[in-house]
């Protein structure tokens, strides 16, 4: 039975959704249906259809009291928001239904697995939230809360595991049919590790073991684990709190961290191989994957950064908040290769095409202009003999305002920069990358929505992903060096609406 919180929540998003032109959203990023979005809840195949929830408070353009919302896809692309499926209306959750995800039952209903917040106040006068397990069961649309709810809470955890940030459950099911989650949570040390609890039926569980411990090396608290298994190898995925750099990697303080490693099935121990970021630009966290019908590894991301929310803070919008584009994942050369998902070839139109372009004063190319567009570069030195300093593509530009990308060959460096962007706050508008550059060579393919730009550096090798949120009139695109560069261009038109 709908509870009158939820009952309000979706009579409100109704009403508000119809504000807001169709034009001032992102044409092909899920947005939030109004109000704000933050993590990426629930992304599943469900009949027929991808659902993606999402953490949401409808009633503003900030963070508050989190609901879940909902939406529907058949292409990950174009996407049907459906009314918000959860609200905190519990004793468990009433301060919150936090990041969860979702599955399928033998019985053919889905089910939700989320964190339940409460406000506890302590001691010494201050407040903590106290984080539980809880499930929802549905067809799709309506869900209804587990009446044994909470199904994890502080009896389940380890010693010294604190009951205070014990978050993010992802679950899956083994081909054994046993069911398993990981869970987020922060030890005695103060950083994060994540739990693996494991189940036979989906409703009752119990904790297996500390599937992996960060000791302190990659930031604090480790929130919205994911973990699969993919071209022969396992993946943890998890979003770290308050992360310190180290060389080219993990600038982002809340960032994402990639471990890639080998599981015994058997003990269920995880051996980690390598780290890395999942994304190296500005904006990106808290990813989530599925396993598609045709078995490609998609994942989607929030694509905000936490410390720069208060880029729009002026306007006051109606939304906040978007979903980054999906990228098919792969391990290449013992690393995590993306690249944006194969359905957005099929809104391609207006191809334009450039060979042999040599760039060294300001250069604009006919037809190359646009605010959604799938563009590819190809880069390489005029002269070998006389490597080039630097090149720079200049996107979403005018007289005024542009967001660039610059590339030095002789440090292998590629940064993204929204300073000029019409941005008025001082707020993290840079990151660089290391990337792989053999003799000034350099792939890149640029994804523009209307508020976003997602780069994918030689044929996915790393990601720089940042929003945005210059004037719609501002398309123009330049390139400029300091040296000669030799350049190819494929430059496609995106359209909004399906084919």
């Amino acid at each position: 039975m709908t509870s009158q919180t939820l009952r309000e929540a979706r009579k409100y998003e109704e009403a508000c959704e119809k504000l807001i032109k169709k034009e001032d959203r992102p044409a092909f990023h899920l947005s939030a249906r109004t109000g704000w979005m933050n993590d990426p809840n629930g992304f599943s195949y469900y009949n027929g259809a991808y659902h993606m929830f999402y953490q949401y408070y409808p009633y503003d353009s900030v963070w508050g009291p989190m609901h879940w919302g909902h939406a529907v896809s058949t292409d990950l692309l174009h996407w049907e928001y459906l009314p918000a499926a959860l609200a905190p209306d519990e004793f468990y959750d009433r301060d919150g239904c936090f990041s969860g995800s979702a599955m399928t039952l033998p019985d053919g209903r889905q089910m939700l697995m989320y964190t339940g917040v409460v406000r506890e106040r302590q001691k010494n006068g201050g407040i903590l939230e106290v984080q539980t397990q809880c499930l929802a069961v549905g067809n799709g649309l309506d869900y209804e809360k587990y009446e044994k709810n909470p199904v994890l809470d502080e009896k389940d955890l380890p010693e010294s595991a604190s009951r205070f940030d014990f978050r993010d459950p992802k679950i899956w099911q083994k081909e054994d049919g046993t069911y398993c989650c990981v869970v987020g949570n922060r030890p005695a040390d103060g950083s994060g590790q994540i739990l693996l609890f494991t189940s036979t039926n989906g409703f009752h569980w119990k904790f297996k073991k500390v599937l992996s411990a960060n000791n302190n090396r990659f930031g604090l608290m480790w929130e919205c684990p994911d973990f699969f298994e993919m071209d022969g190898k396992w993946v943890l995925l998890t979003s770290p709190q308050d992360m310190m750099p180290q060389g080219f990697e993990y600038h982002n303080g809340n960032g994402t961290l990639c471990l890639i490693g080998d599981l015994d099935q058997g003990t269920d121990t995880f051996t980690e191989e390598c780290n890395q970021s999942v994304d190296y630009g500005i904006d990106f966290y808290a990813p989530q994957t599925i396993l598609t019908p045709d078995h490609r590894r998609i994942m989607i991301g929030w694509m905000q950064n936490w410390d720069t929310c208060n880029l729009r803070v002026t306007e006051r919008p109606l939304w906040f908040g978007q979903m980054s584009l999906p990228r098919e994942l792969h391990i290449k050369h013992g690393k995590l290769y993306q690249w944006p998902v194969k359905e957005l070839d099929a809104m391609r139109s207006g191809r334009v095409e450039y060979k042999n372009v040599t760039v060294s004063d300001p250069v604009r190319l006919d037809q190359v202009n646009g605010r959604m567009i799938d563009m590819e570069l190809s880069l390489r030195p005029k002269d070998n003999e006389r490597m080039y300093r630097k090149f720079s593509v200049r996107l979403a530009q005018n007289e005024e305002f542009y967001t660039s990308l610059s590339f030095r060959p002789d440090e292998s460096i590629l940064k993204i920069d929204r300073k000029f962007s019409g941005s008025r706050r001082a707020i993290i508008h840079q990151r660089r990358s290391l990337v792989d550059c053999k003799g000034g060579e350099l792939k890149l393919r640029i994804i523009l929505d209307r508020f976003s730009i997602e780069v994918f550096v030689n044929d996915g090798e790393k990601t720089l992903s940042a929003t945005i949120y210059t004037a719609q009139e501002a398309d123009g695109i330049s390139f400029l060096a300091d040296g000669m560069v030799c350049m190819d261009v494929v430059k496609y038109d995106l359209r909004g609406d399906r084919a």
